[in-house]
């Protein structure tokens, strides 16, 4: 595995992470429970010593979850990645969405990040955890109704008080980041990056890389799109969030694959599957630190893992981007 410094610390983490969103079964269709943990250890014996996770993940189950794959694991061993910021047990903040929870009953999701808000989901994760501190420390969402300021003066006391090692956001625009980092040693921004989805390389990466913050690139396969496995026609089990995305319509799917299909060949000669040649790229893009990657079981963490393995020359990235630049995918 490789590893990467976050900002201006001493945090390294492993340059494929383990993403727990799906895990926690949350707009995923359910979880099992066994697998998820499963997944995570596989993951770690295989060099991903990093876990993302957050509370709104099944609203604590996810976090459970990872605190139940590492319990066996040294705690220096395994760096902790969590959030704060999406409250669904309150009606306070910035109104997110309207959600469903694992039993399938309704749910309203608030972004809220204000200090006191900020305090006690801190206490509730680290129970969840089972830890005694959190190694970075991420607002989820941005919230309109709380000042910057005041939350990451939040983050600021719980770092004093050895809970947190350091302070992250995600979905940060630059201006955010900016305003931020004038409040606190921030390390990291992350945010939604993938082949079909480069939108950061405008302003967000170019901020990023000046300001010495890192990047975690979330969704890099594109919640599986990009896996190549996914047809048109494809049923997602109920309560997948994937069926009402643009991105999943037969259309674009089939665009996609027809994109994919131009890489099989060189996946082939590297005898790599499809996902392991896209989180390769991925983390051989300017900018980017690492790629949050999720599993179901273990089967497909090992996968991932082992994409680490795959090297790409410049020509190979070269020939890449070419093919990327003719997709075409319509928001319909």
């Amino acid at each position: 595995m490789e590893f990467r410094k976050l900002g201006e610390s001493d945090l390294k983490v492993s340059v494929v992470t383990f993403g727990a969103w799906a895990a926690g079964g949350w707009m995923w269709g359910g979880t099992e429970r066994k697998d998820a943990v499963e997944a995570i250890q596989a993951a770690h014996d295989h060099g991903v010593t990093s876990i993302d996770t957050a509370p709104v993940y099944g609203q604590g189950i996810s976090e459970e979850i990872v605190g139940e794959a590492i319990k066996n694991i040294p705690r220096d061993k395994v760096q902790i990645l969590t959030k704060y910021g999406m409250r669904w047990d309150i009606v306070k903040g910035d109104f997110g969405f309207k959600s469903k929870d694992n039993d399938g009953n309704d749910i309203d999701i608030y972004k809220y990040a204000a200090k006191d808000s900020i305090i006690k989901e801190c206490e509730l994760s680290l129970r969840r955890l089972n830890t005694d501190y959190i190694d970075l420390y991420q607002i989820h969402w941005p919230d309109i109704t709380t000042p910057i300021e005041e939350t990451m003066e939040a983050v600021g006391q719980l770092i004093q008080q050895g809970k947190v090692r350091y302070a992250g956001v995600c979905n940060y625009n630059a201006e955010q980041v900016k305003e931020a980092q004038q409040h606190i040693n921030l390390v990291s921004n992350q945010v939604p990056y993938s082949m079909v989805l480069r939108n950061i390389e405008e302003d967000v990466v170019p901020f990023c890389i000046t300001n010495n913050v890192s990047v975690l690139a979330y969704s890099p396969l594109q919640r599986g799109l990009l896996t190549g496995k996914i047809k048109p026609g494809h049923k997602f089990a109920e309560g997948d969030h994937r069926a009402g995305l643009y991105y999943f319509k037969d259309k674009n799917i089939e665009t996609t694959n027809k994109f994919l299909d131009k890489l099989r060949l060189l996946a082939k000669e590297k005898n790599a599957a499809l996902s392991q040649l896209v989180i390769r790229w991925t983390i051989e893009q300017p900018g980017i630190t690492i790629a949050l990657v999720g599993a179901r079981n273990a089967e497909q963490a090992i996968q991932n893992a082992k994409a680490i393995n795959i090297k790409l020359s410049f020509d190979e990235i070269e020939f890449i981007n070419e093919e990327l630049n003719k997709l075409v995918m319509e928001k319909v």
